[in-house]
């Protein structure tokens, strides 16, 4: 059976990243629809060696469409998304405004598919934040092995995860320090070449970013809410792929042995870590187009009773974001 997909965003990075990854996979599909924003009608979207022309979405009848890859942006999915649901379509949306509704599974597939059976209530699933979903996927062996009672992590994030114009922002600000020139910042409230920014999103009253907020709430609800956690999460020059450096304490007694052999049997993560007596690590760039969360440096926190360091990297627009999404739809499609 062939399914009608509608991608919206499909000129944004995730929406492009989306249409590689359907033909990639082999998605079942019988028709894609590429739909952005007025300004982008008429472009043309690659989907395998095909071109879709970009339709307007502020005119598109959702009637006929069974799935729905959305990534245009919190307000514009806030009012799309429900509007193609009431159509019939299943919309998986990878912005953050469904996230937290109670009627809308948030699921990272490896993590929690059993969560896929609440999408009836609302015709909505949510995709999790980028930083997320890489670390509950790392996290869920431990969780399952041994229960997790409290993670600290801090984040190392692409401009990727922020858009086109923060990595065009990026390009340009090395660029000009290069050539000994200025470039303010424009996108980011801080020049970020050669620079580390302590805000993603924006401030709380409790003084956390909202990214930071999104990495507590989330766990909180795919893997379980007496989990405690603890997030810092900072902007690099990097313009794809995002690291944690994530510490764990858990309920139970589990070495970095035993979590490394945990790891390794899970689907969805490489270890690279202890080989042949020399210590391993994969960084950012190296994970670029890959699907997998790659964790490293596996190793026991003697501060803590059960505690336990790692280092995982993931491609953002990736797993952090298309890829997800479009292992939700199988998972959807194997569902039914």
């Amino acid at each position: 059976m062939g399914y009608k997909v509608a991608v919206v965003g499909a000129t944004g990075n995730v929406g492009s990243e989306m249409l590689n990854i359907l033909h990639e996979r082999e998605f079942p599909v019988s028709d894609v629809i590429a739909l952005a924003s007025e300004r982008s009608i008429g472009k043309e979207v690659s989907f395998g060696d095909k071109n879709l022309k970009v339709q307007d979405l502020a005119k598109f009848d959702f009637k006929g469409i069974d799935i729905v890859l959305s990534s245009p942006g919190g307000a514009v999915s806030a009012k799309y998304s429900p509007i193609a649901a009431k159509a019939g379509a299943v919309v998986i949306d990878n912005t953050s405004h469904f996230r937290m509704f109670p009627d809308v599974p948030l699921i990272v597939p490896e993590v929690n598919p059993e969560a896929i059976k609440g999408h009836t209530k609302s015709g909505i699933i949510a995709n999790p934040n980028c930083s997320t979903i890489q670390m509950v996927v790392a996290l869920k062996p431990l969780h399952d092995a041994a229960k997790i009672k409290r993670v600290v992590v801090s984040t190392y994030q692409s401009v990727s995860g922020s858009g086109r114009e923060a990595m065009d922002e990026l390009f340009n600000q090395t660029k000009s320090v290069y050539m000994n020139n200025t470039a303010p910042p424009a996108f980011y409230p801080k020049q970020i070449a050669f620079n580390a920014i302590p805000q993603i999103d924006v401030f709380m009253d409790d003084g956390m970013t909202k990214e930071e907020w999104k990495m507590v709430v989330e766990t909180k609800k795919i893997l379980g809410s007496s989990i405690k956690v603890c997030a810092s999460c900072v902007r690099i020059p990097v313009f794809v792929g995002h690291a944690e450096m994530v510490n764990v304490e858990l309920e139970n007694e589990f070495s970095a042995a035993e979590a490394r052999a945990a790891m390794r049997e899970f689907e969805g993560i490489t270890v690279v870590d202890l080989d042949n007596e020399e210590l391993e690590y994969v960084t950012q760039q190296e994970v670029q187009g890959e699907d997998d969360v790659y964790v490293s440096r596996i190793r026991e926190d003697i501060s803590v009773d059960n505690g336990l360091n790692f280092w995982c990297v993931s491609d953002n627009l990736r797993k952090g974001a298309a890829l997800n999404t479009i292992q939700i739809a199988e998972l959807l499609i194997k569902s039914k």
